[in-house]
């Protein structure tokens, strides 16, 4: 297990970026018309969830949700602090370089740029739209943050933070949870956020499937008190807590309860079990989480059958769907991706360049 410790990471042969990120992307997408929908309802219009296809919208493109959306606004942003512009390629920025106050500037101009952006038309959650705005009047992020919600919206976006090469585990951990921060700041937001992040690199750097969950517990464990005051500033004084480690500790402490919930789900899988009822809606941070990491070991992390039962789910649809192809990108690259789903995939051409930036 060295190798899953961070120093130093195995090199990614199977271009695991480009793979999260397609993966997310077309989980999205399958997710996207059967969100809202319980399980008969679903199986009437697009079948039983092992024979499942990606579905067209006008003009023969498959369209994704605000989580692709925010998704590629997380990377785009990232892209810009972890590069320097040298040529038309760019070069790795040293990773002590990357500071907080960059990558919160870089994250700002991005999600206020989405939310502005004509394409934010798909039904954006509220939460995200608040915050947003209030980073748009120029807020410090504790002040423009919805403090009270850990709705999914921060991990279903965070996987791009585990993309980036020479990052150490405590700037990934503290880039993952300033992100989610900018618009969802409850604790379990932010350990949610983290242990996502966590999960797509462990995968992306060759962990086992049996030993994926150990090392997330282990994760959880070992981060359980630790509050990233370089990342969150005093957003722990604001939302009241007695100290910022009991703050980040609630968060962890809802996530480590998640994953039991999880492993005994596992114990006696059923693979036509709506994943909702085995685990959670996913509507929240910790249960999209776990609720994505069961369609992915279920399946025993097969690509296309990960998003499959992600999407044909009772719950938050495409979200658990989009994490669930993040995990099975992660684990496989692009390779197992049906070329005529990506071939007419709306951002495709985004997708591509960011995958490139960090394959």
């Amino acid at each position: 297990m060295h190798d899953l410790a961070g120093d130093p990471p195995r090199e990614r042969t199977w271009h695991a970026a480009t793979g999260v990120l397609l993966g997310l992307a077309l989980g999205d997408a399958m997710g996207y018309p059967t969100e809202f929908l319980n399980t008969q309802q679903i199986t009437t219009m697009f079948g039983p969830w092992h024979k499942m296809e990606m579905p067209l919208s006008a003009g023969d493109v498959v369209r994704v949700t605000d989580d692709t959306q925010m998704a590629l606004a997380v990377g785009d942003a990232l892209g810009e602090v972890t590069t320097n512009p040298r040529g038309s390629g760019g070069s790795w920025a040293a990773p002590q370089s990357v500071a907080p106050v960059q990558v919160e500037a870089a994250l700002r101009r991005h999600f206020v740029s989405w939310l502005r952006s004509p394409d934010n038309n798909r039904a954006p959650g509220q939460t995200c739209l608040d915050a947003c705005a209030g980073l748009e009047r120029g807020l410090p992020l504790q002040d423009a943050t919805v403090i009270s919600s850990k709705g999914c919206g921060a991990n279903m976006r965070v996987a791009p933070v585990a993309l980036i090469p020479g990052l150490t585990p405590e700037q990934r951990s503290g880039i993952a949870q300033l992100q989610a921060a900018l618009t969802h700041g409850h604790p379990t937001a932010l350990a949610a956020s983290d242990l996502t992040a966590h999960a797509v690199w462990l995968l992306a750097h060759g962990c086992a499937l049996d030993e994926l969950l150990p090392q997330l517990r282990l994760h959880a464990l070992q981060s359980q008190r630790k509050y990233h005051a370089e990342w969150l500033g005093n957003l722990a004084h604001k939302a009241g807590a007695p100290d910022p480690a009991t703050f980040i500790a609630f968060g962890w402490d809802e996530c480590l309860r998640a994953l039991d919930k999880l492993t005994d789900a596992l114990r006696d899988p059923d693979p036509d079990m709506d994943p909702c009822v085995a685990v959670g809606a996913g509507w929240i941070a910790e249960e999209a989480l776990a609720t994505a990491l069961y369609c992915f070991l279920v399946v025993d992390g097969d690509a296309r059958a990960s998003i499959q039962r992600g999407a044909h789910s009772s719950g938050d649809s495409d979200s658990i769907a989009a994490l669930a192809g993040a995990f099975a990108g992660a684990k496989h690259g692009p390779r197992y991706w049906l070329p005529e789903w990506v071939e007419v995939l709306e951002y495709r051409d985004r997708i591509h360049d960011l995958g490139r930036l960090w394959d």
